[in-house]
């Protein structure tokens, strides 16, 4: 039919899609300008006459100029198309670790759906394609720039953070960088300076031995963990079982622990590796493994093996969350602790600080500080305090091998960066693992 070849037809479409994706979607009324554009390109036809038409000339009498064109047109065109996708609609995420082990394998490439919660606007949009926080070849480089810096705003998705999620996000205690030794928490060695030199010293030896940045959130490293406990639930996990509002957990059948083995005979690798056990270590007759509860139990029915016990985390450590003498917590006997909700107001004592302060000093960017037992927020005192944010528990499925929220506590809402669906591809020590293709992930 002729008005599906008219301009004024393709010209409406068009606009009702732009509207429709970026100016409802983003609730930013200020795209509107961008109609103009759109009248220009199907209608008035300005820039064209203005521009096109010389583009066009150039390209038919230089051949060179022609091919050039070409070839940089298609390569700007897909790289603003591939960062649109991964920005707004799904990216690929390679494990590096066996903290999810055995739901997620080192070496998966797993689709991480951003639509699921609602995609994140850019931080920090100035930045190059492709890359995350690092530039290629170097490990101190910055791969963005900070000249432009959007406040946290999420898009419209299809749902909101559920218990048992897998979820990406960015690493909350990875606001504060050591170069030099990425690996390690920049929290955990200032505990450790600390403690081995007192709080000022510890401090400035630990700056005068690393180099030591910041990052905006969306640069922050990613992590993946499946959430245990979401905003307005109470956790406690009691001799390395979970329980989230006064209830028992359900194990998933990937879950690991650490488990203590005594066997009269060795144990050698090919029968760890026959029970699809990677994690182990011991001589005879004491030996650990990371395990299933199946596994666990089929060690147990091997005849030399006499014992098979869970370990159990029972010596309190200042490395778990908080972090302080009055909450001697370990990653096995943990809580209660309530998981701060968006709206909800809560009672603030120095006894509680330790919970929150982080929250409020550097996830919702107040000034906080104690004086003569008192706390002042952004200057004024403060005997109450109301979240801004909802707030997740993360933890790992390979529960003894998982640097998670009871090490480096909750996990805020704009730190979220979407749900892991499925394996795309997956690859180990022995090649392509054709059986975990487009596995989905629960």
């Amino acid at each position: 039919m002729k008005i599906f070849k008219s301009r004024w037809f393709k010209f409406a479409i068009a606009s009702i899609v732009y509207i429709l994706l970026f100016v409802v979607w983003t609730g930013n009324p200020w795209l509107l300008l961008g109609l103009p554009l759109i009248y220009d390109y199907f209608i008035s036809r300005l820039a064209y006459r203005y521009i096109g038409k010389k583009n066009d000339a150039l390209r038919e009498k230089y051949p060179l100029y022609n091919s050039i064109y070409g070839w940089v047109d298609a390569i700007v065109w897909a790289t603003v198309v591939a960062s649109l996708v991964h920005i707004f609609v799904f990216q690929l995420y390679v494990v590096p670790t066996s903290s999810m082990e055995k739901t997620i394998l080192i070496g998966d490439y797993l689709y991480v759906n951003k639509l699921a919660y609602g995609p994140q606007v850019p931080n920090t949009p100035v930045a190059m394609p492709f890359v995350f926080n690092t530039m290629p070849f170097s490990t101190t480089t910055k791969s963005y720039s900070e000249c432009v810096k959007w406040d946290y705003h999420r898009l419209r998705g299809f749902g909101r953070v559920e218990r048992e999620d897998v979820v990406v996000f960015n690493f909350p205690a990875g606001d504060t960088v050591l170069l030099e030794n990425q690996a390690v928490a920049y929290y955990d060695m200032l505990r450790e300076y600390q403690t081995r030199y007192g709080e000022a010293e510890g401090r400035k030896r630990l700056y005068d031995d690393y180099t030591i940045v910041s990052r905006p959130v969306d640069k922050r490293e990613n992590y993946i963990k499946r959430c245990v406990a979401v905003a307005g639930d109470t956790l406690r996990i009691v001799n390395t079982e979970l329980f989230v509002n006064g209830e028992a957990q359900p194990a998933c059948e990937s879950r690991q622990h650490i488990y203590f083995i005594k066997s009269s005979s060795p144990l050698s690798a090919y029968t760890f590796k026959r029970l699809g056990i990677t994690e182990y270590d011991g001589t005879m007759p004491y030996y650990y493994a990371a395990t299933t509860e199946e596994g666990a139990a089929a060690l147990k029915a091997l005849q030399s093996v006499e014992s098979v016990v869970r370990y159990n985390n029972a010596e309190p450590s200042l490395d778990t969350f908080p972090h302080h003498a009055d909450y001697p917590w370990t990653q096995d006997n943990f809580g209660p602790l309530w998981v701060p909700q968006k709206g909800a107001t809560v009672e603030l004592t120095i006894k509680n600080l330790p919970l929150y302060e982080r929250i409020i000093d550097q996830y919702e960017g107040h000034d906080l500080r104690v004086e003569d037992d008192k706390i002042y927020i952004d200057g004024k005192e403060a005997t109450s305090y109301t979240f801004a944010m909802d707030y997740y528990f993360m933890m790992g499925d390979n529960r003894h091998n998982s640097a998670d929220s009871r090490f480096w506590g909750f996990v805020p809402e704009d730190h979220i960066v979407g749900r892991a669906e499925f394996v795309a591809f997956s690859k180990g020590e022995d090649g392509i693992r054709w059986s975990r293709l487009f596995n989905k992930i629960r």
